[in-house]
């Protein structure tokens, strides 16, 4: 969603890396097009002024003078900037309340919200074990009702038998207390929407709330609505005081205006976001991980835990082994693909890797078939396991056979096969030399930047400094890191926090507290 605005802001620092050193005209017209770029990109003008006139404070004061290299001292502020819009801090679903916890879903008419009711309830149930209930109180769009049954079904969740005579007061009623009575863990109401705010619309939502008394009141908002997303947070959060926002269709192209622009003119944290059309596809909204992708960082936290969710334990050992061993056949290069297209496949996967933005654009020029992935699980299935486990076999007369039977030419299948004995070959020589042998597979820069890297641990503190220089960092800053002796981490930690904490490493500067944006809710009062 945010890929026309990370290309734009992409363009601006790169002119600014490239500098020695910043003046007050350079950071003026760096400031200019970060404002062109926010404002196309959909972003509200009240955000616009406040992110662009704090952006500027920070980057003509000390913080840039003082710095190494101001321009990528500027693009470390904007980030951090960015990350104060967005929220700060992830916040989640609050279930901290006597059971049944009920959780009302509002919004207006098409913005996904019985999709995304099935979907939190999924969620809860599948990773906090909760027993959920859910109730439609959609008495006025046809089939409502019975979609929320429908999804219900797919998830694996219980709904409310469906009453036609009722209104949405005596629905919720009836919800509380089957909640109740049946030992729910959380209540999930789906209330109407309409194609625009009335009045009619708020109050028959405020009577539910009085019935209900919901302990989160979360408001899904369409991201392809862009500036006018605002004014229905506003609407809502006024009558309701919305505890939250869920933001869907975040997968689509638009241009992420709506996201940067919701919390800071509400307040309200964004909670979730909707990443497809699968009932899985629902994810926490972590708003320094967003400002990374917006300014090609990439997300590197999110895809570990993409690959946590996807790829279990006992089979990642499994493939531990077999590499020690050189092994690799069809079966593992199978799994490898189904593990792939579990975690987005090629495009899903580019996103989240810092710099891969170009890469991803050029996949994109190249016309890359994400399909590709399922016509060769195919061609595997296609093989018999004795073929699976010794690729040696495959002489012409099976390699035709298999084509027949995936529905491919043979070219393709020979493909595979030369693909496959790539990857084979790559394995042996990391079983065999490591990474120094891999990176000498890879000759050229890759092989010279890894095989040639010095020890640092017997440098003179002397050349390190001058490394540090050249590398862009200033010195003092690395008086806070641990020695090179400290004792290796016998494993990794499970969770990816925990990780993240034992890195241990020094706080980058321009993160001290600076002001708050001026008179918007959702980022401080200027003082």
């Amino acid at each position: 969603m945010f890929e026309s605005l990370s290309d734009r802001l992409g363009k601006i620092f790169e002119g600014l890396r490239g500098r020695g050193a910043l003046n007050a005209a350079d950071v003026d017209a760096a400031m200019r097009e970060i404002r062109r770029a926010l404002i196309e990109a959909d972003v509200s003008l009240e955000v616009v002024r406040a992110f662009v006139e704090q952006v500027r404070e920070r980057a003509v004061g000390a913080e840039v003078t003082r710095s190494v290299t101001p321009g990528q001292q500027v693009v470390k502020i904007v980030n951090d900037e960015l990350v104060q819009v967005l929220g700060s801090d992830a916040v989640t679903i609050d279930l901290n309340a006597p059971a049944p916890v009920t959780l009302l879903m509002v919004g207006l008419q098409g913005s996904g919200k019985t999709t995304t009711t099935a979907k939190i309830a999924k969620r809860l149930k599948d990773r906090q074990k909760k027993k959920v209930l859910l109730a439609s109180l959609d008495t006025r769009r046809p089939a409502a009702m019975e979609q929320l049954r429908v999804l219900g079904e797919q998830v694996g969740v219980d709904t409310l038998p469906i009453v036609t005579t009722e209104t949405p007061v005596e629905i919720a009623r009836r919800a509380e207390r089957e909640g109740r009575l049946g030992g729910y863990d959380v209540l999930i109401l789906d209330t109407a929407g309409r194609t625009h705010i009335d009045e009619e619309l708020m109050a028959e939502t405020v009577s539910i709330k009085e019935i209900a008394k919901p302990h989160e009141i979360l408001l899904v908002v369409d991201a392809l609505t862009g500036q006018d997303a605002i004014n229905v947070a506003r609407s809502f959060d006024g009558r309701l005081d919305v505890t939250g926002i869920v933001m869907t269709r975040v997968d689509g192209d638009g241009r992420g205006g709506a996201a940067l622009s919701m919390r800071a003119a509400t307040g309200k944290p964004i909670k979730l976001i909707g990443v497809g059309e699968k009932m899985d596809a629902l994810e926490d909204f972590h708003p320094s991980r967003i400002a990374d992708r917006i300014l090609g960082m990439g997300d590197i936290v999110s895809l570990v835990e993409k690959a946590a969710e996807h790829v279990s334990a006992e089979d990642a050992q499994k493939m531990a082994k077999k590499l020690k061993k050189g092994a690799f056949d069809f079966e593992d290069l199978r799994s490898q693909l189904q593990q792939m297209k579990k975690m987005g496949g090629m495009g899903g996967l580019m996103g989240l890797l810092p710099g891969a933005g170009q890469l991803k654009k050029a996949m994109a020029g190249a016309n890359v078939d994400e399909k590709v992935f399922d016509r060769q699980i195919a061609i595997i299935n296609s093989m018999t396991k004795k073929e699976r486990a010794n690729p040696d076999l495959l002489n012409a007369s099976r390699r035709k056979r298999i084509a027949s039977g995936a529905g491919v030419e043979v070219s393709e299948i020979n493909k595979l096969a030369k693909q496959h004995r790539q990857m084979a070959d790559m394995m042996k020589k990391v079983s065999k030399g490591g990474m120094g042998s891999l990176a000498g597979m890879f000759g050229g820069k890759m092989g010279g930047m890894m095989g040639g890297m010095p020890d640092l641990s017997k440098m003179d503190p002397k050349q390190l400094e001058a490394m540090a220089r050249q590398a862009g960092v200033d010195p003092e800053q690395l008086k806070g890191l641990p020695s090179a002796d400290v004792p290796a981490q016998k494993s990794l930690p499970s969770d990816v926090n925990a990780l993240l904490k034992s890195s241990g490493g020094p706080a980058l500067p321009g993160l001290g507290g600076a002001p708050r944006f001026p008179g918007l809710p959702g980022l401080g009062k200027k003082k």
